[in-house]
């Protein structure tokens, strides 16, 4: 984006997004985004936007697009019933840890909490489904806010992130090199990494389970296809020779005629991974939730083995069931 122009919200959110890497947006029109849909035509040839039938569509198609090639989807709807229609997708995305962005276009800022035509507090309805979500209140952070958005959904567990834009936002113009220069400020804060640090009297006790384990198991879910795991996921289960689990959304994650994959574990799944955590003596669960449809009953599940739980979301250690180490 070029230095001392004039742009309207609506241009700068598109160039925010070819900037970003989106070469593709499904969506459906609506009076709080026409100022958006207005100014797509002469970025057609950059950003390809999807016009699906409903709401619920564009929604489910920008996760369908992130399961399939790991980038962030991108979802663009309207204000009030526009913006309600997406909720399930966007709880789908949320529990399946999808990374994407919805847009959604919001009713003028003066009228925000007057009961406007078509305003309903979306953020607040998707606060229980989404990792953020931000409501514009000016010009000046919406190139900021949109950069934050996409750099919560792809990092740490992927997930949904919402952020409302009111019309007049999308319209309203400004000097270029003002936002550039306000993003520079902040930059370093928002993208400022942190280290994770193994203890080595862990990775030692770790190691020597390993070792002595005459039964392990490997149970693997959708967080080591999001990583980007698959081979070293291989190459352990190889080392190890040990067989291997998988949940859902753990599809994938190794052939199925691999000699060590013995299926999905689950109600759901085959009668082979469901004897090996009754007997296993180790279990190793990667990238993975202990959802209730594998655990069943906690009291009973993999009661002679140890469990070992290697997650990004702290969040999920221990939820379901009592582990060993994590």
């Amino acid at each position: 984006m070029s230095k001392g122009q004039m742009k309207n919200g609506a241009s700068i959110v598109i160039e925010k997004l070819i900037e970003m890497g989106v070469t593709t947006v499904f969506g459906y029109p609506g009076g709080a985004v026409i100022p958006l849909y207005h100014e797509w035509v002469k970025y057609e040839n950059q950003i390809k936007h999807y016009r699906a039938t409903h709401e619920q569509h564009a929604v489910h198609a920008a996760d369908g697009y992130g399961r399939a090639t790991g980038k962030v989807g991108v979802c663009l709807v309207t204000s009030g019933p526009g913006a309600t229609n997406t909720v399930t997708g966007i709880a789908t995305a949320f529990m399946d840890s999808i990374p994407m962005v919805i847009i959604s276009g919001q009713v003028s800022t003066q009228l925000i909490g007057k009961d406007a035509f078509q305003e309903v507090d979306i953020t607040s309805m998707t606060l229980a489904v989404t990792k953020s979500n931000f409501l514009v209140r000016s010009i000046e952070e919406l190139e900021e806010l949109l950069e934050k958005a996409f750099h919560i959904a792809q990092s740490g567990r992927p997930g949904p992130v919402l952020i409302d834009i009111p019309k007049d936002i999308l319209l309203a113009t400004i000097e270029v090199s003002s936002i550039n220069n306000k993003a520079a400020l902040n930059k370093n804060a928002l993208f400022e990494k942190t280290e994770d640090h193994i203890h080595s009297n862990e990775t030692k006790k770790l190691a020597d389970w390993i070792n002595t384990a005459k039964r392990p198991l490997i149970y693997c879910g959708g967080g080591v296809k999001s990583s980007g795991a698959e081979e070293k996921l291989l190459q352990m289960a190889e080392r190890m020779n040990s067989p291997v689990i998988h949940s859902f959304m753990g599809i994938g994650n190794i052939d199925r005629d691999h000699p060590l994959s013995i299926g999905m574990a689950g109600m759901h799944g085959s009668r082979a991974a469901n004897e090996a955590i009754s007997k296993c003596d180790l279990i190793l669960a990667i990238g993975v939730r202990f959802s209730d449809r594998v655990v069943g009953n906690p009291k009973t599940f993999c009661i002679q083995g140890k469990m070992v739980h290697i997650d990004l979301d702290p969040t999920e250690h221990e939820k379901n069931l009592r582990v060993d180490m994590t």
